[in-house]
């Protein structure tokens, strides 16, 4: 007999409400759920497929330890057993730092990994961390931290109420959103249109996205920078800077107008190109719109001036009055974030406060570039320790960082590795224990970092749609036991780790005079949570000391874990509201909106305006029916357009010889692959574009349908050389490649 339940979906960021169909232990089945206060029923392939990815036949359902030179099945007890020998030997003998700490993109999914590997960082004291944020956002994160004090302070499109849109580098027809959580992306873009907004895409290739747009602007890759800039200097000559409302929260306006100065349309218009009136029409068009934002993701960031572009995203929202207003860039307000305090001087926020041991690359938001992971193991320096330990939390950087290949090769030297993962993939392959998470229709869900971003307030949870089954261990006690094997308390309980999460939270706000507890007893307020588990009794207690919380009793009608249980379907917060100078943590206590760093970092952008690269670059893509490297395994998510080809312009393959179908040698700097060609018009002349989470063709994985069209791995192309100095974040689009036809069938 089938039943239904509820689950949020986890498998991309724009957090759609499911209605799963049960058949025993087994989901057969997954549409929208109508009530959902966020997503109202909007669906996309991959959260139709829930079931397939959940029962997905080579998810491991044990651990596995290695014993003799290979990997075997083994019991809970016996891996964390070989996890706690293997650590805390490196700690004693070579320091915290010798152990590396990579952490994937799926951990923003989960409720395990939004809660526990902060906790397993500040305890093992690692400066070794690298996650997956270098390869994609990391850029916008050290923007917004220079602007506003807080480098997760990132305004989001009023998506809803804008009256002009523009894009930069970004396809949400395809991605559902990024750094923009909003269910029903392309339902949003339409409503934008039919209600007479205007939608303008900048991007290389004519995505589905630029499709539906009113302008597609065929940017030259990693031009993006000096486009903006230019844009920005077009405001400030024709006299159409008007920050608005946000006028007295606003510094370095006149500064700003200098260092732009020089960045006019007709010295850009040769590197981006890009005409120079077609760069002031934008200008003019943003200034003159009733209200407008501008929004830029992956193909803005992984590129040369990636922290530069993310910053005049910001630039351009601010100096047209549309920054922290309705219809504007808004900072959105989650349930779970920390009390609100009031608005003043903050401790701001600090570039390079350490540096890698290798090539001393200055940290960013308390990680190194992922780039620089492989280097970190395999060299070794008079300056520290190598990485001779490695905990890959949801990961997979033989695939996701540059030089997979020397990154291969340098985790099987290390002297131990544990990975927590659901498949012996790439990377897990390398490890001495692996240690596999529950399906994710046996565990709980709530979106922590996406909340942060929606385009409207809103907070929803959903317990596990399935019951654990026998053998299988919560993800959330999977990290927690980790937490305790890694600093020296294996076999404690693992629910110790929340409750010392929980007694530092409550002491420190009981003495904090702005929350609701202030001067209460922090064990009597302890005793108040609700919740069968220990994260959901960390939940109840982040959603009460929140914006919209009870107070533990202050305010009878807030919001609360069981209120929350009592509406399966969400809650609804409201649409974003405006928020300055709240948000702002600078040591000024206002945007700075030209802060030192960026300032230094201009004259290397002036330098770009006379690049005139010739040959062929790479740009990546994304797929709808795929996100990273985690589910080409999925027979359903496969197939059709989610293809590993490569794009090519006609104009190009002509010149180049390159026939339909046939296959093609990609070199660059960090080595080749070969790859179908796919002749198409949607990209400009002189671009060419893999799909980036292929490559499943290396030995000693468990990924039968990924292995059967395994692609090929786009990183290999990159050396990993190329990074934006301030943000430490790969350079992947606008890379020079060489393309050559091959006679021989792939």
């Amino acid at each position: 007999m089938s039943r239904t339940a509820l689950r949020i979906c986890p498998l991309c960021e724009a957090t759609c409400g499911l209605t799963l169909t049960i058949e025993g232990t087994r989901v057969t089945g997954a549409r929208g759920d109508r009530d959902d206060v966020f997503s109202r029923g909007f669906i996309c392939p991959k959260g139709a497929s829930f079931g397939a990815v959940d029962a997905d036949p080579d998810r491991l359902r044990t651990p596995l330890v290695r014993r003799d030179g290979e990997l075997r099945e083994a019991t809970w007890e016996e891996a964390f057993d070989a996890v706690a020998a293997g650590l805390r030997p490196v700690v004693e003998r070579h320091g915290p730092h010798a152990v590396g700490v990579v952490l994937g993109n799926p951990n923003v999914h989960t409720m395990a990994g939004a809660l526990y590997p902060q906790v397993l960082l500040g305890a093992l004291g690692t400066r070794s961390v690298f996650t997956a944020s270098t390869v994609d956002q990391m850029p916008k994160h050290v923007s917004c931290g220079l602007l506003y004090g807080d480098a997760n302070a990132i305004p989001v499109p009023d998506l809803d109420r804008t009256d002009h849109l523009l894009l930069i580098g970004a396809n949400p027809l395809e991605s559902n959103g990024s750094l923009c959580t909003a269910p029903d992306f392309p339902g949003r873009l339409k409503a934008l249109r039919a209600r007479g907004g205007t939608l303008t895409v900048i991007d290389p290739r004519r995505t589905r996205t630029a499709r539906l747009a009113d302008r597609h602007i065929a940017v030259r890759p990693g031009g993006d920078a000096l486009l903006l800039a230019a844009m920005a200097h077009v405001l400030f000559d024709e006299h159409l800077v008007d920050l608005g409302e946000s006028a007295p929260h606003v510094q370095g306006v006149e500064e700003l107008r200098a260092q732009l100065r020089d960045f006019t349309p007709e010295a850009v218009t040769a590197a981006c190109d890009v005409p120079a009136a077609e760069i002031r029409v934008l200008a003019r068009e943003l200034a003159a719109a009733p209200t407008a934002a501008v929004y830029g993701r992956i193909g803005s960031c992984t590129v040369p001036h990636g922290t530069l572009a993310s910053w005049l995203v910001d630039v351009l929202n601010i100096l047209t009055g549309n920054l922290d207003r309705p219809g504007g860039a808004l900072f959105p307000q989650a349930a779970t974030d920390r009390t609100p305090r009031p608005a003043g001087p903050g401790r701001g926020f600090a570039l390079g406060r350490w540096h890698s041991r290798v090539s001393q690359h200055p940290e960013a938001k308390g990680e190194l570039p992922l780039s620089a992971l492989a280097e970190e193991i395999d060299t070794a320096t008079a300056e520290g320790e190598p990485v001779r330990a490695l905990i890959a939390v949801a990961a997979n950087p033989v695939l996701s960082a540059p030089d997979g290949a020397r990154l291969d090769k340098a985790l099987g030297s290390l002297d131990f590795m544990v990975s927590v993962d659901p498949y012996l993939n790439e990377t897990a392959r390398h490890a001495d224990v692996v240690l596999p998470p529950p399906p994710p229709a046996q565990s709980p869900h709530h979106d922590f970092a996406f909340n942060t971003l929606a385009v409207r307030n809103q907070v929803r949870y959903t317990r596990p749609a399935i019951p654990l089954e026998p053998g299988r261990m919560a993800e959330t006690e999977i990290l927690a036991r980790l937490i305790l094997a890694a600093t020296g308390m294996h076999g404690a309980d693992p629910a110790a780790v929340d409750t010392m999460v929980i007694d530092q939270t409550l002491g420190k706000a009981v003495t904090d005079p702005h929350s609701p507890v202030h001067g209460r007893d922090a064990a009597e307020v302890a005793l108040r949570l609700t919740g069968d588990t220990g994260p959901e009794r960390r939940l109840d207690m982040m959603l009460r000391l929140g914006p919209y919380g009870d107070g533990f009793g202050a305010r009878p009608d807030g919001l609360t874990l069981q209120r929350l249980l009592a509406h399966p379907h969400g809650i609804d917060l409201g649409p974003l509201a405006s928020r300055l100078p709240q948000p702002l943590k600078t040591r000024s206590g206002k945007v700075e909106l030209l802060p030192q760093p960026i300032a230094d970092d201009l004259p290397r952008l002036r330098r770009a305006r006379d690049d005139r690269a010739d040959g062929l670059v790479l740009v990546g893509r994304r797929h709808l029916r795929s996100n990273n490297s985690w589910m080409h395994n999925v027979p359903a998510l496969t197939g059709g357009t989610n293809r590993c080809t490569l794009h090519i312009h006609p104009d190009d393959a002509e010149r180049l010889g390159v026939v339909d179908g046939a296959p093609v040698r990609v070199t660059g700097a960090g080595g080749e692959v070969t790859a179908p060609a796919e002749i198409t018009d949607a990209l400009r002349r002189g671009v060419v574009s893999l799909p980036h989470g292929w490559g499943h063709d290396r030995p000693g994985t468990r990924l039968r349908h990924a292995a059967t069209d395994p692609g090929v791995n786009v990183n290999q192309l990159l050396d990993g050389s190329q990074l934006d100095p301030l943000s430490g974040n790969a350079v992947l689009n606008g890379v020079p490649v060489e393309v050559a036809a091959l006679t021989a069938p792939l």
